[in-house]
C-alpha cells in the first residue's frame, strides 16, 4: 500500500539528560537531508568554537541559549520535516523532573513517543516516569530506542536485557504498541540507514518505523464530535437564507441525510449540506475543518456540539479527570478558573483532590491535597453549566481540556477526563 506524502504523524522524544535525545534529531535531520544550508553553516560554525571534531549534531535542536550553554533541553522545541512517504512534526521534551508539565504539553497531540534509554544504564526510573506519562496521555505507539550501543559493544544481550526490563514494567500500563530499536545516534547506526555493526538486528530502522506506521486507526471515526466555532451567515445576495455552523470535526464521520443532535439544547434535525474549503462535499471526517447547514432552524451558536442522534457523549457538571499543573503558583481550593473545552468556554472549580501521584515511585498519595507545579493528580471538577465530554481514551479531542486563570489569563493545568 503506497503511502500518502500528505499523512502527518506527530511525535515526541522523551528521555534522561544526557540520553541523546537531541543527537538522536538532529541525525534524523541530518541523515534524511532535512536541514537548510545556512543552518549547517551556523552549526559547523558553533561546533568548532567548542571545539568538536565533527559537527555536533544536538545543536540543530537546542534552540534556547541557556540550552546550548549547558547542553540540555528545557522548553519543548518543535522541528518539522519530511521525506518522500509523510511529514512529520516532532516535539523534543526535556528530560528533568522539574520539566514534567512540559513533557505532557509535548505528548498531547502526539501518535508516538519516543523514549530513549542509554545501554549502559539500561531502565532507569526517569525512563518509568516517561513511559508512565506516555501511558496517562494514551499515546498509541511507543518505540523505545537503546541508544549508544556503541559504548557497549554493539552486544545483543545488552539489549535483550533492557528490552526484558522495559515490558516488566511496560505490562502494567496502557500501551497498545511497543516497539524496540538498537541504535547509535552519534554513528547514524540505525536512525535513518540500517546498522552494519548490529547484523543481530532484523528490524528496521528508525526513520522507516516512523514513516510506515500505521496510525490512521489512531483517529475515532465511530464517535461522531463537531464542536462548533462559529455560525455563518453571509448577507450576499447568492446566500441570503444561508446558515452554515463551522468548526472542526473532533471524531467520527457526518454524511448528508444523517440525523443529529444538538447539545446542549438536545434539538434533533438532519444535514442538509457540507461545504468544505473547495466547495460542497458528501461527507466531512476528523479532522476536517467544514460547514454543516441543517434542514431545520435551530439556535445554534459557539461552544454547541453536533453529534449523531443515537451516539452522543455525556453532558456533565462533574467530572474526574486527571490534571496536570501546568503554574509556578499553586491551585487555589476552590477558586474559579475558566475551563476550556473543545470550543466551550465556562468557569469550573477544583472541588476535590482524590490522589496525588508520586512521580518517583508513581504511587498514590491520597494525604497531600496541595497541588504545585508538575503536579500530576486526579481530582473533581464543578461546572457552571453541562459541558460535553468523552473518556479520554477513548476520544482525546472531546475528552481534554486545559483551566485558565481569569485574573492573569495563563494557562495554569491541562486534563484528560477519565
Amino acid at each position: 500500500m503506497a503511502l500518502d506524502n500528505s499523512q502527518l504523524l506527530r511525535f515526541t522524544t522523551a528521555g534522561s539528560v544526557d540520553d541523546g535525545k537531541s543527537t538522536l534529531i538532529g541525525r534524523l535531520l541530518y541523515d534524511s537531508k532535512s536541514i537548510f544550508e545556512d543552518q549547517l553553516e551556523a552549526v559547523e560554525h558553533t561546533s568548532k568554537q567548542k571545539g568538536h571534531e565533527g559537527v555536533d549534531l544536538a545543536l540543530f535542536t537546542d534552540g534556547l541559549r541557556d540550552e546550548r550553554e549547558q547542553g540540555i533541553t528545557i522548553d519543548v522545541a518543535y522541528r518539522y520535516f519530511t521525506t518522500p512517504k509523510r511529514k512529520f512534526i516532532i516535539a523534543d521534551t526535556p528530560g528533568h523532573i522539574q520539566y514534567t508539565r512540559n513533557m505532557v504539553t509535548g505528548a498531547s497531540t502526539a501518535n508516538a513517543a519516543i523514549i530513549l534509554v542509554d545501554a549502559r544504564h539500561g531502565v532507569i526510573e526517569q525512563t518509568k516516569r516517561h513511559a508512565f506519562i506516555a501511558s496517562l496521555l494514551h499515546i498509541p505507539h511507543v518505540i523505545v530506542c537503546v541508544n549508544k550501543m556503541d559504548l557497549v559493544d554493539f552486544s545483543e544481550q545488552v539489549f535483550q536485557e533492557i528490552v526484558e526490563q522495559f515490558e516488566g514494567f511496560a505490562s502494567k500500563m496502557l500501551i497498545p504498541d511497543i516497539r524496540f530499536i538498537p541504535i547509535s545516534a552519534l554513528k547514524g547506526d540505525n536512525v535513518v540507514n540500517r546498522s552494519k555493526n548490529m547484523e543481530w538486528y532484523q528490524g528496521a530502522p528508525l526513520l522507516h518505523t516512523l514513516e510506515t506506521m500505521h496510525i490512521s486507526s489512531d483517529i475515532n471515526k465511530v464517535d461522531a464530535r463537531f464542536p462548533v466555532q462559529t455560525v455563518l451567515r453571509p448577507q450576499s445576495e447568492e446566500f441570503i437564507d444561508y446558515r452554515g455552523y463551522a468548526g472542526r470535526v473532533a471524531s467520527g464521520v457526518f454524511r448528508i441525510g444523517d440525523t443529529v443532535s444538538v447539545l446542549p439544547s438536545g434539538f434533533t434535525s438532519r444535514i442538509k449540506g457540507i461545504d468544505g474549503p473547495d466547495g460542497p462535499l458528501q461527507e466531512a471526517f476528523a479532522p476536517q475543518s467544514v460547514s454543516l447547514t441543517l434542514e431545520d432552524d435551530i439556535d445554534i451558536s459557539r461552544g454547541d456540539m453536533i453529534v449523531r442522534a443515537n451516539n452522543q457523549p455525556e453532558a456533565t457538571q462533574d467530572l474526574e479527570v486527571m490534571l496536570c499543573w501546568l503554574n509556578d503558583k499553586p491551585a487555589r481550593p476552590r477558586a474559579k478558573y475558566t475551563l476550556m473545552h473543545t470550543t466551550n468556554q465556562q468557569k469550573a472549580m477544583i472541588r476535590e483532590v482524590v490522589y496525588k501521584i508520586d512521580i518517583h515511585t508513581l504511587s498514590r498519595n491520597k494525604e497531600d491535597a496541595e497541588i504545585g507545579m508538575n503536579d500530576i493528580c486526579k481530582v473533581k471538577l464543578r461546572t457552571t453549566r453541562p459541558i460535553m465530554v468523552d473518556d479520554y481514551r477513548e476520544n482525546r479531542t472531546t475528552g481534554s481540556l486545559i483551566l485558565v486563570d481569569d485574573t492573569t489569563n495563563e494557562t495554569v493545568a491541562a486534563a484528560m477526563v477519565v
